[in-house]
């Protein structure tokens, strides 16, 4: 596969985001990589994707300061780019989550490495709780993970109310990259609870990891590029978004009478205004007389 897709993140303070956002945005520019990537007072947190020499260029740039060292970096293949745009930008959280007790940089639960993430979640005696959003739980999951059923992160703290810290007194999570776990276990240890694991490097390292037959991942894996999803050994996986309400559909979904590439999937087809139809049939149709174009050169 041609393009290396890497997703990194660091908790580390500073202070001078604006500077590092203008020389890292030109650094990836000049060296073509497209991607997102996020820089707050607490940290770095991105996605980028091109060939393995620019990837690596940029990696290199950034481990210059010392404060990138030993990113957490997982990586994986693309047949092509995985995304159409280069995004730097300066946020107030690196992953919103809006409780500033969170800090991962004091306290932060116990890491298990993908290789020991089998045991953890086979204790009837352990919660395991999947801290992403429930769209993508719903393309895949841990067996015996449990759905907080949240639209965003920022929803997560509500979910843990509902727990006991002395009923629940092994907890374990896990999220795609593992950032969003980071901050959950933090939180998590703030409100009381006392053996709290995650699964380091996320759902992303445990699929480059672990064999397929070893493991208990079920589905695919959502991730935030032009791929949709990904599968074991972090292959593209089978989903596509749909282009009217941005929801992955499924290969079943997309042999639904409602789903039209472009326009609708069962998810939106009930949802979409008369006009919004209107705008994405014509979006679609420009679309296919570019690329007819590109094809006559």
């Amino acid at each position: 596969m041609a393009y290396l897709v890497a997703a990194f993140y660091k908790f580390v303070s500073l202070s001078d985001c604006h500077s590092i956002r203008s020389t890292l945005l030109e650094r990836c520019a000049d060296q073509g990589v497209k991607g997102t990537i996020l820089l707050a007072e607490e940290g770095i947190n991105g996605t980028i994707c091109g060939t393995e020499a620019s990837v690596r260029n940029v990696f290199a740039y950034l481990e210059q300061d010392s404060r990138f060292a030993r990113l957490d970096i997982k990586e994986s293949w693309s047949p092509q780019m995985s995304f159409a745009k280069l995004k730097v930008k300066v946020k107030k959280e690196i992953v919103t989550f809006g409780q500033p007790q969170a800090n991962p940089a004091k306290q932060v639960g116990t890491y298990v490495k993908p290789e020991d993430w089998n045991a953890v979640i086979a204790d009837p005696e352990v919660l395991v709780i999947d801290t992403r959003n429930d769209f993508e739980v719903g393309v895949g999951s841990f067996q015996r993970a449990v759905n907080p059923q949240t639209n965003s992160f920022r929803e997560f703290p509500e979910y843990v109310e509902q727990l006991d810290p002395e009923t629940h007194k092994k907890v374990a999570m896990f999220c795609t990259g593992g950032i969003r776990c980071e901050k959950a276990s933090a939180y998590m240890l703030d409100q009381g609870f006392d053996q709290v694991y995650h699964l380091e490097g996320g759902i992303l390292k445990y699929l480059e990891t672990v064999p397929a037959d070893d493991s208990l991942w079920e589905g695919e894996c959502y991730v935030f590029d032009q791929r949709v999803t990904v599968i074991h050994g972090v292959e593209p996986g089978s989903y596509d978004n749909c282009a009217g309400c941005g929801h992955p559909v499924s290969p079943a979904e997309m042999q639904s009478p409602q789903y039209e590439a472009g326009i609708s999937c069962p998810h939106c087809y009930d949802k979409l205004t008369d006009d919004q139809r209107e705008r994405f049939t014509e979006r679609k149709k420009q679309i296919l007389l570019k690329r007819e174009r590109a094809a006559q050169g």
